[in-house]
């Protein structure tokens, strides 16, 4: 059904769960999971550039995304799922822009990603990449919430 399943990670819990999701999904249609990292280089714009130089915050930011997607990719082959991965920084877009952009090249027919689920002020207030690439993308999506927004209350 899904050949190609694009599950974007940045190493918090909600991405984490999105990646559980994704791999069992992959396992049981035989899909390709595509493994994305998005170094958001927007916030080098805030005053974190005051603490170190950009090029060496960029550069710390590869690496740790490196390791994400090294870690995902072994977590999703030692579960039997096929699995690539990639990393994407552009300081003129968006995250979920990249996102975006990426499933369209990565040829996948469906994406995977944590969501805070966040509602009313706290979402208006601080956005959410998941709900733009929701409401942007052109194939389906599949939104998997932290344990603690999906837990009644």
């Amino acid at each position: 059904m899904y050949e190609r399943i694009l599950v974007p990670i940045d190493g918090g819990a909600t991405a984490q769960r999105g990646l559980e999701e994704a791999i069992a999904l992959a396992s049981r249609l035989g899909s390709t999971l595509h493994l994305l990292n998005v170094v958001d280089a927007r916030l080098l714009i805030a005053e974190v550039s005051v603490f170190a130089p950009p090029n060496q915050l960029l550069d710390d930011w590869r690496a740790s995304g490196e390791k994400l997607l090294a870690d995902g990719l072994a977590l999703a082959r030692s579960r039997g799922v096929k699995a690539d991965s990639g990393l994407r920084c552009d300081p003129g877009l968006r995250v979920c822009d990249l996102i975006l952009k990426e499933a369209a090249s990565a040829g996948v027919g469906l994406i995977v990603m944590g969501t805070h689920g966040r509602r009313g002020l706290r979402r208006l207030t601080l956005g959410s990449d998941a709900e733009l690439v929701l409401r942007e993308s052109p194939v389906p999506v599949l939104l998997v919430r932290a344990a603690d927004a999906a837990a009644p209350k």
